[in-house]
C-alpha cells in the first residue's frame, strides 16, 4: 500500500516541479513523501515543522489542485514531521526540535592551518535568483549595493553594523539581503547565516514562549554569524517581542557578528518601536534605494530578457521602461507578459506587441505626451520665483533660492526621464546624491504642508501647459 501511495505522490511531485520550477521544488518538495494518499486523506511527510508551516501557508492549494488533477480526488491534506529525518544543507532548520545542549552545526576551526574551513550554511532557504551578479546597479542603488557587498565580504568587520537598507516596494532591498546571505554561504565569509522575515522571527519567538522553552530559539538566532531580518517594519511590537529583539541585537553586536535589516522607511520614522531599538538601528549605516532611472530600468529589462533567452530591441526596452517606472517587480511582470504575448502571436518582440502588452495591463500613460526638457522646467520655475535661471542653478545657498532649486530638481525628476547624474549636471555640475537629497526634502515637505503642495502644483501646471501648447 505504501508503494502505491509513493507512486501517486511521485506523480504529483513531477507535476508540481513542472509548475513551480526546479529551484523552488528542490527547496520545499524534494524532501517530501506520502504515507497515505487516497480519496479520503493525503498525509504528506516533511523533514521539520518549519516545512509544515511554510507548505500550509504557501503551497497547500497547489498540492490540493495537483492531487485532484492526477487522481480526481479531493482528500483532506495533513502534514506529518518524519522522525529523525535528515535535513539537507540549506534547508529550513526547525528550532523546535533542536537540542539546545548540542554544539552549533558549524564546527569550530581546527588549529592546523592546512585544514580547510568548514562549509558555510544558511539556516533558512534562499532564492537562487537573488545574487549580487543578478542585481542591476544604477545611480539609484549603487551606494546600497556597495555597502551590501562590503558587508558580505567582511561580515562584522566593517563600520556598517548594523546595515539598514530601506526602500519602497519592489526596488531590490530583499534582493540585496539575500545576495549578502548567498555570498557568505558560497564564499565562506560566515559559517552560520540566518536570513529571516521579521514576521517569521516573531512567530518563532512566540512558539518558543508557548513551549516555555526559548533555548532552541536562542541557539539559532543568537549564535548567528550574520543575521538578516527582512521587512522589520512588520515586526510585532509588543513589549516582550521588542525586548527579545534588543537582547538578540546586543548579543550579536557585542560578539562582532553582523546584523542586516531591511525596511520600507527610514529607521527614524518607524512607528511603534522603542527609542532604544531605533537608536540601535542607526548605530551603523542606513542606506536607501531610490526608484531606478530610465537607463537602469532598460538594463533590468535586457538582463531579465536574457534569462528567458529573448532579445529585446532597444526601442522596445525604452518604451517598456518609460511606461513602468514604479518598481522592478512590476517591470519584470510586464516583461513576462510581453514575452508571453510574443509567443502567443508567434511573432518577434516588437513595439506593437509592447504597446498591446501595456494596454492589457492597464498601464498606458503618456504614449503621445509631449517631451519636457530640463531647461524648460528650469525656465518656468525661475520665472515663477522671479529669478534668473543662472541664479537658480548657481552656487548661492540663500534659503529662498535653495528652495526654488530643490523644487526644480524635484520636477525634473518627476517630469523627465533624465538620469539623476544628468539632472545634477544641469544644476551647476552637482552630483546625483545632491539631487536625491533635494527630491526627498521636497517630498517630505509635500506630505505635511498643504500650502507647499499648492505652490509646487502651480509650478508643475505651468511647465506642463507650456509643454503641451
Amino acid at each position: 500500500m505504501v508503494d502505491k501511495h509513493s507512486g501517486l505522490w511521485d506523480q504529483c511531485l513531477r507535476k508540481i516541479e513542472g509548475k513551480i520550477g526546479a529551484n523552488t521544488y528542490g527547496t520545499w518538495f524534494a524532501q517530501t513523501s506520502s504515507s497515505q494518499l487516497d480519496d479520503r486523506l493525503a498525509v504528506i511527510e516533511v523533514p521539520t515543522s518549519f516545512f509544515v508551516d511554510w507548505l500550509e501557508e504557501h503551497w497547500v492549494d497547489l498540492i490540493r489542485s495537483t492531487i485532484e488533477e492526477i487522481t480526481s480526488w479531493s482528500p483532506e491534506i495533513r502534514f506529518s514531521v518524519r522522525k529523525n529525518a535528515p535535513v539537507s544543507a540549506g534547508a529550513p532548520l526547525d528550532f523546535s526540535t533542536t537540542d539546545a545542549s548540542a554544539p552549533s552545526r558549524a564546527p569550530a576551526l581546527p588549529e592546523k592551518q592546512d585544514v580547510p574551513p568548514p562549509v558555510s550554511e544558511a539556516v533558512f532557504p534562499l532564492n537562487p535568483r537573488y545574487r549580487f551578479e543578478d542585481f542591476i546597479v544604477g545611480e539609484s542603488n549603487q551606494f546600497s549595493f556597495t555597502a551590501a557587498k562590503a558587508v558580505a565580504e567582511s561580515p562584522g568587520a566593517t563600520s556598517y553594523n548594523p546595515l539598514v537598507i530601506y526602500s519602497g516596494v519592489g526596488l531590490g532591498k530583499t534582493h540585496l539581503l539575500q545576495a549578502i546571505a548567498d555570498y557568505c554561504v558560497r564564499n565562506g565569509t560566515a559559517s552560520r547565516v540566518v536570513y529571516i522575515s521579521a514576521e517569521k522571527f516573531f512567530t518563532d519567538y512566540l512558539k518558543a514562549i508557548r513551549k516555555q522553552d526559548t533555548s532552541a530559539y536562542v541557539e539559532i538566532y543568537r549564535n548567528a554569524d550574520i543575521l538578516l531580518i527582512d521587512d522589520i517594519q512588520f515586526y510585532v511590537k509588543t513589549e516582550a517581542c521588542q525586548r527579545e529583539l534588543i537582547h538578540t541585537f546586543n548579543t550579536l553586536y557585542q560578539l562582532n557578528k553582523q546584523i542586516v535589516l531591511s525596511s520600507d522607511r527610514p529607521p527614524s520614522t518607524l512607528k511603534g518601536f522603542e527609542d532604544r531599538l531605533i537608536s540601535r538601528f542607526q548605530w551603523g549605516l542606513v542606506s536607501d534605494i531610490d526608484r531606478p532611472d530610465l537607463e537602469t530600468r532598460m538594463a533590468i529589462i535586457n538582463h531579465k530578457a536574457g534569462d528567458h533567452g529573448v532579445r529585446i530591441p532597444r526601442e522596445v526596452a525604452r518604451f517598456m521602461a518609460e511606461q513602468i517606472d514604479s518598481n522592478i517587480r512590476e517591470l519584470e511582470g510586464a516583461l513576462t507578459h510581453l514575452i508571453t504575448f510574443s509567443i502567443y502571436k508567434r511573432a518577434p518582440v516588437s513595439l506593437e506587441i509592447a504597446r498591446d502588452t501595456i494596454k492589457s495591463l492597464g498601464r498606458v500613460k503618456s504614449i503621445t505626451s509631449p517631451t519636457i526638457s530640463i531647461g524648460e522646467i528650469q525656465k518656468r520655475t525661475a520665472g515663477y520665483f522671479n529669478i534668473s535661471v543662472e541664479l537658480l542653478t548657481g552656487a548661492t545657498r540663500r534659503q529662498e533660492i535653495a528652495t526654488a532649486r530643490h523644487i526644480c530638481m524635484y520636477l525634473c525628476r518627476r517630469l523627465t526621464q533624465a538620469p539623476l547624474k544628468s539632472i545634477g549636471t544641469e544644476f551647476g555640475n552637482r552630483d546625483h546624491a545632491t539631487v536625491i537629497h533635494a527630491c526627498k526634502n521636497i517630498a517630505a515637505r509635500l506630505s505635511t504642508d498643504a500650502d507647499f503642495q499648492v505652490l509646487v502644483s502651480r509650478i508643475q501646471n505651468r511647465v506642463q501647459q507650456v509643454a503641451s501648447a
